[in-house]
């Protein structure tokens, strides 16, 4: 079976926009994380609240970017979920 990630509460990330970079405050650990895409975006597919697996990202993603041969992009966006789960900023559900 999948893994399914999820975010934590709404308040747990806060956001700041610079040009192509964004800043990620993580409010639980305390710390901070530069990212580009396609986190922004990966985060934002989490966002509504609902545990997702990679391929379900991948299918909310694809509705809005072109992401190429879904076996090219499928495992980008596993490894940047398991990236993310690391870091604190994305857990299993």
């Amino acid at each position: 079976m999948p893994h399914r990630y999820c975010q934590d509460g709404e308040d747990a990330v806060a956001t700041c926009v610079l040009e192509d970079m964004v800043l990620l405050y993580h409010r639980p650990s305390g710390q901070t994380h530069m990212v580009i895409s396609p986190v922004p975006e990966i985060l934002a597919a989490l966002a509504e609240g609902a545990a997702l697996t990679a391929s379900e990202v991948h299918g909310e993603l694809s509705r809005h970017y072109d992401l190429g041969p879904a076996e090219e992009a499928l495992p980008q966006i596993e490894a940047h979920l398991a990236e993310l789960t690391a870091l604190g900023l994305v857990r299993l559900a």
